[in-house]
């Protein structure tokens, strides 16, 4: 998913999706909740890509 795909269905400015994907800001809870709903996935495997792996 682009990062302008992922802006418009997390509802989120996209220059703020690649700050966080850069590391150059820290986010919100809220807004991990937003992205991790966009992507279908949980908040837990965006902090931890390892989580869900056995």
């Amino acid at each position: 998913m682009s990062q302008h795909d992922l802006s418009i269905e997390a509802d989120i400015p996209k220059n703020q999706i690649g700050r966080i994907e850069r590391a150059e800001i820290n986010t919100t809870v809220i807004t991990l909740h937003k992205i991790a709903s966009a992507l279908n996935v949980d908040v837990a495997s965006l902090v931890n890509p390892h989580s869900n792996q056995t």
